[in-house]
């Protein structure tokens, strides 16, 4: 790739918070037309670097020069009237108005006052079949569409504020590989179109299929910059988790494979719920880790949520420990060792503006009621025992934990729910959105958990995790159980034809 001039520099960024230093003295460079991703473990400090850019935060020290000329934005309005403008994974657009209105909104085409609408919906039209080469019609709810169509029109509005660099934060998360294609042929285009595109993902796979150049983040300092090309995967990895890939090899199966779950700690019969997920018989042995696998959609989260009582099957029954129980509520899953980590920490999980410790104790005291506090020692003694056992860092249990990255986050959760010793651990894309040093280290966590008794339902889209760890995967399609592999019938091609209906 031939080199040019830089279109953006950052130059010898800082940025702290109170206990964390999060950037220390980064340099970054992106250059137009170009795909460049942005790589780090969680708390490498990707995010703080696209806030300090976009004016969400301001840099203690350091300088952005943007086409060579010094700018501060205070604001991400600000940022993006000098042309940066960030796609986040959670599209933050209007679901209720439609897309041109999205699109256009506060730059609508007027007359005497009043809105053009068809001048606005055929403008939206044209920016969309031309610069994304995607027809849909405009005058539909945005909410009516898909999260990879609502990406892309989030990308529209951006490309018409004029965007001369485009930040696309994890925007692969939540979309299937069809859609993620779709995003690669925008992305490819725009990139043909002289855009600079600043990509952050966790998927390496896709850092190698789409993007031109990488930079590498650890403990919020500069690691390397590489040409894609010259950097080799494992490389890549090493530079990212600072250490020997040894925790990332595939964990022994056969260890795996062999005992036998005759126990069960929960079993469904016929569990369903109209309009959610067809009734399905699945078991969990004691000390068993059930993976389930499926595509988004499959039903997957639906049939967990039954288990846990948060919404509540309207057929079939549960057993526990051989005796017919009910579970129509969280609480009665609580009271009957049953946890249950969402795979939405944001909106599910944490507490934002809680400490560590306050989220960590959270279900213990909720178990033990609020007339029961437990002593603020006590809190801290507990607090302090699961930041060593998970290696949650910071390790300050009084720092609020939105100030901790997604990884540690969901330690911050899984310390939440061990705490109460559950009986059965449900665990829905625990590793999703996180570094591979973090995966593997909850990896290790949920083996070890299962030797010592623990039953586990582990839900993940990534297959491999799923088949890496699990001594049994059912599999979900159409929101239907459709098959059961186990022992040393697991196999990629055996879960797939299932997946697919082979």
């Amino acid at each position: 790739m031939q080199e040019r001039e830089p279109l953006l520099v950052m130059s010898d960024i800082h940025k702290a918070f109170p206990g964390v230093q999060a950037l220390s003295g980064v340099h970054f460079r992106l250059f137009p037309g170009e795909i460049h991703a942005l790589m780090g473990e969680n708390g490498a400090g990707k995010s703080t670097l696209i806030k300090v850019l976009t004016g969400v935060y301001p840099a203690d020290r350091g300088e952005i020069r943007l086409e060579g000329r010094v700018i501060q934005p205070h604001s991400p309005l600000e940022a993006q009237m000098l042309g940066i403008s960030t796609v986040y994974q959670e599209v933050n657009l209007c679901p209720n108005l439609s897309v041109a209105e999205n699109i256009l909104i506060g730059r609508e085409p007027r007359r005497f006052g009043r809105i053009r609408w068809k001048a606005m919906n055929e403008e939206a039209r044209r920016l969309l079949e031309e610069r994304l080469h995607l027809r849909i019609d405009v005058t539909r709810p945005l909410g009516s569409y898909s999260v990879a169509i609502q990406q892309l029109v989030a990308i529209a509005r951006a490309l018409n504020i004029s965007a001369k660099v485009l930040i696309l934060d994890e925007p692969t998360s939540s979309l299937d590989r069809g859609e993620v294609e779709q995003l690669f042929s925008v992305m490819r285009k725009l990139r043909e179109d002289g855009l600079a595109i600043l990509f952050v993902t966790h998927f390496l796979d896709q850092v190698y299929e789409v993007s031109d150049r990488i930079t590498v983040l650890r403990n919020g300092r500069l690691i390397g910059e590489h040409l894609t090309e010259n950097l080799p995967r494992l490389e890549l990895v090493s530079q990212m988790i600072g250490k020997e890939l040894k925790e990332l090899e595939e964990l022994p199966k056969e260890e795996s494979r062999v005992a036998d779950w005759a126990e069960k700690t929960l079993e469904a019969v016929g569990v369903g719920r109209k309009g959610s997920v067809e009734p399905f018989d699945l078991g969990i042995g004691k000390g068993e880790i059930v993976g389930m696998a499926g595509l988004l959609g499959s039903g997957r989260t639906e049939a967990a949520r039954l288990l846990f009582g948060a919404d509540r099957a309207d057929q079939g029954r549960f057993v526990m420990s051989g005796e017919d129980t009910v579970i129509h509520s969280p609480r009665q899953a609580i009271d009957k060792g049953i946890a249950f980590c969402s795979e939405n920490r944001k909106t599910e999980g944490i507490i934002d503006e809680l400490s560590v410790r306050e989220n960590i104790i959270a279900a213990l005291q909720a178990s033990q009621g609020w007339f029961r506090a437990l002593s603020r020692k006590r809190q801290e003694e507990l607090a302090d025992e699961y930041i060593r056992a998970l290696n949650i860092y910071p390790p300050n249990p009084e720092i609020p934990v939105k100030n901790l990255s997604g990884g540690n986050q969901q330690k911050v959760l899984l310390a939440r729910w061990l705490l109460t010793h559950p009986k059965l651990l449900i665990l829905d894309e625990p590793t999703r959105g996180i570094d591979v040093g973090a995966k593997a280290e909850i990896q290790k966590l949920i083996l070890s958990l299962a030797r010592e008794g623990m039953s586990v339902l582990f839900i993940s889209s990534e297959l491999e995790e799923v088949l890496r760890i699990s001594h049994r995967i059912a599999v979900m399609r159409d929101r239907r159980k459709v098959s059961e592999i186990a022992g040393e019938d697991i196999s990629r091609e055996r879960v797939m034809k299932a997946i697919a209906g082979g």
